[in-house]
C-alpha cells in the first residue's frame, strides 16, 4: 500500500475498491442516456457560443455637415413624366427645383394598355436638343432673364431653357405655342402625346442632413418671395378630356444604404419577415384617388442608425480611419417612422372618413409631399458574440457535472428501488 502524502486528507473524491462496486443493467442504461444528454446539451452550448446577437444602444448623434442619401421608387399611373416635377428644399435654404442628379423618369403606357415601360429619361442639368443649332445662334428669352445653367450665356436656345427663364421670373408658361424653341422641339405635341401615360420616378437624392422636404407635383416650379409655386396650367387643361390625378404606389423609400441580408440573419430567423417592413414602412404602400386636386402628405421621422459588425474594433488601425464610413467596419444608414395625411384641395369636412368634426382647408398644390425631420439621437446596433469563451467553458462544465449528478441520483434511486423489491419478495416466500 503506497505511503500517504500530506494531500490525502484533502481528497474530496474518495474512491472505492473494485470488489465493492456493483454494475447493474439499469446503471448501463442510465450511463448511455446521460452520455447522449451530455452530447446534445454540449452541441447546443457550442451553437450558442457561435451565435451572434445584436445589442442596440442609444447615443447622441454628434455628426456634423453630413449629406443624406434618399432612395425612391414611386409610380404614378395617371401622371405623365412631362408634367411631373421633383423638388427638394430644406431649412438651410438649399433648393433643387425640378432637377436632381441620379434620378430617372420612366415613361409608362396607360393602364388600359398594361402600364409597361416606354422610355427611361435621366434628369440632367442639360439636354441635347440644341446640339444641332448654329454655334452663333442665340435664342430669345421673351422678356425673361436667361437661366444660369444655359449652355450659351444670356441665351435661351431650348424650350426647357425658356421654361426655366419663365419660372425664374414667376411667369406661367403654358404650352409654348408662341415660343420658337418649343415649336421647333414640338413641345405641345409631345405634351399631348403623353397625356394618358404614367410615370415612375426612381433614383437617389443627395440632401443636407437637416429638416426639409421633397415633393412630386405637376408643372415647373419656382419661388415667388417666400412662396413655392408650381405652374399648374398644363395640369388642369386636358384637351382630350383625360384628367390626371396623383394615384401612386411607393415601391421603395429609404434613407441611406440598403441593409445586407446577412444582417437580418444575425438578428434572428423570426425577425426577418417584418424587419424590412419596420425599417422602410412605406415600401409597397398604395394610394388611389380620382380627384385631380388631391394632396398627399407624409411626415417622416428619421433616426440615424449605425451597425457595427462583429470584430469592428480590430479593423480600426488609426484615428484617421474614423473619417471613412466603412473603415471601422460599420454601416451608416437611417431608420424612419411615418404618419400620413391626405386631403382634397377643395376643402370640406372629413365626414366621408367618419370624422364629421374635422375640417380640411382649401387651396394648395396637388401632389405627393414628404416632410422629413432628423432625430438628434442615434441608434447603434452592435454585433457581439452571445457568449465568451470562458462562458462557454463554464456552461460545458455545468452540463457535464449537472448531467452526471442527476444520472447518479437516478441510478441510485433505481438501485435502491430494485433492492427493496427483492427484499419484499424474499419475505413473502
Amino acid at each position: 500500500m503506497p505511503a500517504k502524502s500530506r494531500f490525502t486528507k484533502l481528497d474530496a473524491f474518495t474512491k472505492t475498491v473494485d470488489e465493492a462496486r456493483i454494475r447493474t443493467t439499469s446503471g448501463g442504461i442510465v450511463t448511455i442516456v446521460s452520455l447522449l444528454v451530455v452530447l446534445f446539451l454540449s452541441w447546443g452550448e457550442w451553437a450558442d457560443y457561435r451565435r451572434v446577437v445584436v445589442h442596440p444602444e442609444l447615443v447622441v448623434d454628434k455628426s456634423r455637415g453630413e449629406r443624406m442619401e434618399i432612395h425612391l421608387n414611386i409610380t404614378f399611373p395617371k401622371m405623365p413624366c412631362e408634367l411631373l416635377t421633383l423638388d427638394v428644399m430644406d431649412v438651410s435654404g438649399e433648393q433643387q427645383h425640378g432637377i436632381a442628379h441620379g434620378v430617372n423618369k420612366v415613361r409608362l403606357r396607360p393602364q388600359s394598355q398594361g402600364g409597361g415601360v416606354i422610355d427611361v429619361n435621366s434628369l440632367n442639368l442639360h439636354d441635347d436638343s440644341a446640339d444641332h443649332l448654329d454655334p452663333s445662334y442665340c435664342g430669345e428669352c421673351y422678356g425673361a432673364t436667361a437661366p444660369l445653367y444655359a449652355r450659351k450665356a444670356g441665351c435661351c436656345n431650348t424650350c426647357d431653357e425658356v421654361r426655366e427663364a419663365y419660372a425664374t421670373q414667376g411667369w406661367a408658361f403654358g404650352r409654348g405655342e408662341n415660343v420658337e424653341q418649343c415649336k421647333r422641339e414640338h413641345y405641345a405635341e409631345r405634351l399631348d402625346e403623353q397625356r394618358e401615360e404614367g410615370c415612375r420616378i426612381e433614383g437617389s437624392l443627395q440632401v443636407n442632413k437637416v429638416v426639409g422636404n421633397f415633393h412630386l407635383a405637376p408643372g415647373r416650379s419656382f419661388s415667388n418671395g417666400n412662396l413655392h409655386v408650381h405652374d399648374l396650367k398644363n395640369y388642369w387643361e386636358t384637351p382630350n378630356g383625360e384628367q390626371h390625378d396623383f394615384t401612386h404606389t411607393i415601391h421603395q423609400l429609404r434613407f441611406g444604404p440598403q441593409l445586407p441580408v446577412s444582417l437580418y440573419r444575425h438578428m434572428g430567423k423570426n425577425i426577418m419577415p417584418w424587419t424590412n417592413h419596420h425599417l422602410n414602412p412605406l415600401d409597397g404602400s398604395n394610394q388611389v384617388t380620382e380627384d385631380p386636386g388631391f394632396n398627399y402628405m407624409y411626415f417622416v421621422k428619421i433616426v440615424p442608425t449605425s451597425y457595427l459588425r462583429l470584430g469592428w474594433e480590430k479593423k480600426i488601425k488609426s484615428a484617421a480611419d474614423f473619417a471613412d464610413a466603412n473603415a471601422d467596419g460599420s454601416l451608416e444608414t437611417h431608420q424612419y417612422s411615418v404618419t400620413s395625411h391626405k386631403r382634397s384641395l377643395s376643402g370640406g369636412s372629413g365626414a366621408a372618413e367618419g370624422h364629421e368634426e374635422r375640417q380640411h382647408s382649401q387651396g394648395g398644390i396637388p401632389g405627393v409631399f414628404f416632410s422629413y425631420d432628423i432625430s438628434p439621437m442615434k441608434v447603434i446596433n452592435r454585433e457581439e458574440p452571445a457568449k465568451t469563451f470562458l462562458g462557454f467553458l463554464a456552461g460545458l462544465c455545468a452540463i457535464v457535472g449537472g448531467t452526471l449528478t442527476v444520472a447518479a441520483a437516478v441510478d441510485r434511486g433505481l438501485f435502491e428501488g430494485a433492492s427493496r423489491i427483492k427484499k419484499m419478495r424474499s419475505k413473502d416466500l
